[in-house]
């Protein structure tokens, strides 16, 4: 069964007390990207009819945050107003979707995926769906093999190699604590299941709260199949909470921005000390120094060389141009021009084609009335 329509419900209702910021947790950027933006993005390799997002701390402005961007999917938005688990969190999801108990439920599948880990490739994803449907399960795990597995729940497979249950680590016996293959909170679930199996779960538990995880032992009791795809690279699966996860996990994003505009006929000097935006566009050709920062929505042109020790933000620069030891603020720089070293490009500024400058300041003109 392959045919089987397919919706997401994409949990991002942490407060994220730990990141020390009023910024919601979904919201906070890596690579010029809020962290929302690439959990969205991972959902690129399937045929994803619906997405829910479940928002708590900040529900308005995430919503109108996300609304405001061409995130290139529908997004239907609901708040979990109480923070009861994530077993609460997928029922509060399923609301957002509509006639959830329908007859046609056994024909659809349903993702359901933490809006904390940005690092999730579209493959991963996609290779989720595929066993799942290939095995007919009633729920499928993502889970990760590794060293030291900490917090995280582990998974409890059976003599038949399915998933018999996820314990949570504080949970767990010191049988089940040295297990090594952990739960990385992504699910694939047979939607004809899921909402009664959520209507079984109890909060009996260390934290007192409705565990999703729950569910597979649910399942498992009635049953039901559990299977597991185990993820190749288990950096996939560490979701963010704090600012040191944050800040390892954008430079991991930057790398990967890198080999892929290097792949694609981009030269990097010295790409540990580049820093590109997911957001920005290059040309072919173009030759990027040391210390060059390229954020937000830059746009650099064929052939350009930017560097080294330059940062333009909002930028466009043409054809062949070259911009180096300067600073640019939504600036334009034309095809062949030669800006700096020591320029200072402020919003507004504008240097012709062909252009040779050196250090100055160049002030946009406003518009006359």
């Amino acid at each position: 069964m392959t045919d089987r329509s397919l919706s997401a419900i994409v949990l991002a209702a942490g407060a994220g007390t730990r990141m020390k910021s009023s910024r919601p947790k979904p919201l906070h950027l890596l690579a010029g990207r809020s962290m929302l933006h690439y959990v969205l993005d991972s959902l690129a390799d399937c045929s994803v009819e619906r997405v829910v997002v479940v928002v708590g701390h900040g529900a308005e402005r995430v919503t109108k945050k996300l609304q405001a961007q061409d995130l290139g999917t529908h997004l239907t938005f609901v708040e979990q107003v109480t923070q009861d688990g994530t077993g609460d969190a997928a029922s509060v999801g399923l609301t957002g979707l509509p006639d959830d108990d329908g007859p046609d439920a056994d024909d659809h599948d349903v993702l359901v995926l933490p809006g904390d880990m940005p690092l999730l490739r579209p493959s991963t994803i996609a290779a989720l769906v595929a066993s799942h449907r290939a095995n007919e399960a009633a729920c499928t795990v993502l889970t990760a093999v590794v060293p030291e597995p900490g917090s995280y729940g582990r998974i409890v497979r059976g003599k038949d190699d399915q998933v018999v249950k996820i314990v949570e680590a504080v949970d767990a016996t010191p049988e089940e604590y040295a297990l090594d293959e952990i739960n990385t909170a992504v699910y694939c679930f047979r939607r004809s299941v899921l909402a009664p199996a959520l209507r079984r779960i109890t909060p009996q538990n260390a934290q007192g709260e409705y565990y999703l995880t729950d569910v597979v032992a649910v399942l498992r009791e009635a049953g039901y199949r559990v299977g597991a795809v185990v993820v190749d690279d288990p950096a996939e699966a560490e979701g963010i909470n704090d600012r040191l996860q944050l800040a390892a996990a954008e430079a991991e994003l930057r790398r990967r921005t890198n080999e892929a505009w290097m792949r694609a006929g981009v030269s990097l000097v010295d790409p540990a000390s580049t820093y590109v935006d997911s957001t920005v566009r290059l040309g072919p050709d173009v030759t990027l120094f040391p210390g060059t920062i390229l954020q937000g929505d830059t746009v650099i042109g064929a052939g350009a060389e930017i560097g080294p020790n330059t940062r333009l933000v909002d930028c466009v620069v043409g054809d062949g141009a070259r911009v180096e030891q300067s600073n640019g603020r939504e600036a334009e720089v034309g095809a062949d021009a030669v800006v700096g070293p020591f320029a200072v490009l402020s919003p507004g500024a504008s240097v012709p084609g062909g252009t040779i400058t050196g250090p100055f300041y160049a002030v946009g003109v406003p518009d006359e009335d």
